[in-house]
């Protein structure tokens, strides 16, 4: 018997899932008999063991140590306890670490999440477990509100079915105050996986039957309450807004819906073929609002219902995505994750103007983006006196500016309240935008007027992207070189005067793969790997002053041709 097939069978001796052990032996049992599909499906599930990095885990469901299972996520929970309880017995000798743990609807993660807590009790952490399968900016806000040390979010967002994942928080006394409640960053993340890697095997993992509280649906209650008194009526009291929502067929809808119409916003009709869980996503190819042909149902209903906005989360609900009708065309279309970036970015200033402080001396607060996100939130926020932070992509960088009162990346993640989730929160970032909609529908507008006004103050800025998807990983790395070996000169005919190799670091930013240019017209392009897609992802931005709102549509034109340009510049330079 070879190596690959021995192993297979090992795995499926210990496997406590009888689902994955059948599999696996019968994939061994092809894999003998020669059937090469057989072989290549063990190759891929035994190619090394599946990485714990700054988003925790992520991967296809399935035996093997590259896959997400029983096996993989007992060690995962295993070697983070070992981290919990080292890192709370060196803050405060004698106590207990904290731990919360929280599912989506996905096919495991009930089963992942009960796992992980008889893991953490049999550990001596006091462990609580969510009720049901809930959005992950209320296991985000269970962190802080329960003044736990850890957090565990069992989902893959908005990844496609066949996939999992274990995104890891940390809190209370096993962090620095700035990162309590927010996801973990390096040097955390390589820490933990040394736990993961000393793990013994899995008969060395001890499993409570029972000792960990499941918490009352209260913890949905306390943060429903918290989350529509982020409402303002008494600035904004328009409340006249046909709403159209979609919850991708995630665990957002009830939560969202009740948000919505406990801040007054009565008229919210949620998309039927998606209102309910569904792990298996069947309306969509790709549970995921930015993708092409997810929206098609709610545009669909918004059409039919004359509605005034589309509002969609992706099936873990920490991201939103807006649509509306354009005024120019009549047709509905989706707005930028830059561009609802922007609105909310003023309508956090709006909401900022005449509270308590904004007369004496005190600064406003911190605004902040991830630096591949447009650059007129900085704008914005100078024009506010507030002060503006650029950080890594991730929220896990986001969150964690001092001071902060808004942030926001280009991928649809908006923190409109981090005192109460120190992450992206689809749905808070839904009542603020439906705040803003109202009020520009109140005054006779729409949301695209309101973001021309910004236009016309601080430059159009116009945003696009471009993601290739490999197969091959170091199909990533090839381009990258490329890119460093040969370094463009020009993008849209505008020649580079600045660029910087992220991986090198900075004063303002740790070291990532990356890199950024920025031409003579002051066009941007960065282009970096995914961090959890096997993607190069290419980000472009442009800014066309505007001198009057006769001039916005001229503008719009330029850019567009200016984007298309170094698009052709981009495709050029990785060869393509």
């Amino acid at each position: 018997m070879d190596q690959l097939i021995s192993a297979a069978r090992v795995w499926a001796r210990q496997d406590p899932d009888p689902a994955t052990a059948a599999a696996l032996d019968e994939l061994a049992d092809q894999a003998a008999e020669g059937i090469p599909a057989a072989r290549q499906q063990l190759e891929d599930s035994f190619n090394g063991t599946l990485q714990f990095g700054t988003a925790g885990l992520r991967a296809a469901l399935g035996p093997g140590p590259n896959r997400m299972n029983r096996v993989v996520v007992r060690r995962a929970a295993a070697g983070f306890a070992a981290f919990l309880n080292d890192a709370v017995t060196a803050a405060a000798p004698g106590t207990r670490p904290r731990v919360v743990v929280g599912y989506d609807a996905r096919y495991n993660s009930d089963v992942f999440a009960a796992e992980s807590a008889a893991v953490f009790t049999a550990a001596g952490i006091e462990t609580f477990l969510m009720p049901s399968a809930l959005p992950t900016p209320l296991l985000a806000y269970a962190v802080r509100a329960l003044d736990c040390d850890g957090g565990v979010m069992v989902t893959a967002s908005h990844n496609p079915p066949q996939d999992n994942g274990y995104k890891v928080y940390l809190g209370g006394r096993a962090v620095e105050e700035s990162g309590r409640g927010a996801q973990i960053v390096t040097p955390y993340d390589a820490r933990i996986a040394e736990c993961i890697e000393a793990v013994g095997g899995l008969d060395t993992i001890a499993l409570a039957g029972d000792g960990w509280s499941v918490l009352p649906e209260s913890i949905s209650d306390d943060y429903r309450a918290a989350v529509v008194a982020l409402a303002d009526p008494a600035r904004f009291p328009a409340r006249d807004l046909k709403i159209v929502l979609t919850p991708m067929h995630g665990v957002g809808g009830d939560t969202a819906v009740s948000v919505l119409k406990a801040a007054g916003f009565e008229d919210v009709t949620l998309v039927e073929e998606q209102a309910l869980p569904d792990p298996d996503f069947p309306t969509v190819s790709f549970p995921n609002p930015e993708e092409p042909g997810a929206l098609d149902l709610a545009l669909a209903a918004a059409g039919r219902l004359d509605a005034d906005i589309v509002l969609a989360n992706d099936p873990d609900a920490d991201r939103a995505a807006v649509a509306a009708r354009d005024p120019e065309s009549g047709a509905w279309r989706m707005l930028r994750g830059d561009e609802v970036g922007a609105l909310l970015g003023a309508h956090v200033v709006a909401r900022m103007a005449g509270t308590a402080g904004a007369d004496d001396n005190s600064a406003p607060g911190v605004f902040a983006n991830s630096i591949v996100s447009s650059r007129l939130l900085s704008r914005i926020a100078a024009a506010a006196g507030a002060a503006h932070e650029e950080t890594l992509t991730g929220f896990k960088w986001i969150s964690r500016v001092p001071g902060l009162v808004y942030g926001y990346e280009e991928a649809l993640g908006y923190c409109v309240a981090p005192e109460l989730v120190r992450d992206k929160d689809g749905i808070s970032a839904s009542l603020l935008i439906a705040e803003l909609a109202a009020a520009a529908k109140a005054a006779g507008q729409t949301i695209f007027d309101t973001l021309d006004e910004l236009y016309l103050l601080h430059g159009l800025h116009a945003s696009d992207q471009l993601s290739i998807r490999v197969a091959d990983l170091g199909l990533l790395d090839a381009m990258m070189n490329r890119l460093r070996s040969d370094p463009p000169e020009a993008f849209g005919g505008s020649a580079v005067e600045q660029s910087a190799d992220l991986s090198e670091g900075s004063q303002q930013l740790p070291p990532t793969d990356g890199l950024l240019y920025l031409t003579r017209d002051q066009s941007r392009v960065i282009i970096r790997p995914s961090g959890t897609e096997p993607k190069l992802k290419c980000y472009l931005e442009v800014i066309v002053p505007v001198e009057s709102a006769a001039e916005l549509a001229e503008a719009r034109a330029a850019a567009r041709a200016s984007l298309d340009r170094i698009l052709a510049d981009v495709r050029e330079a990785l060869g393509l």
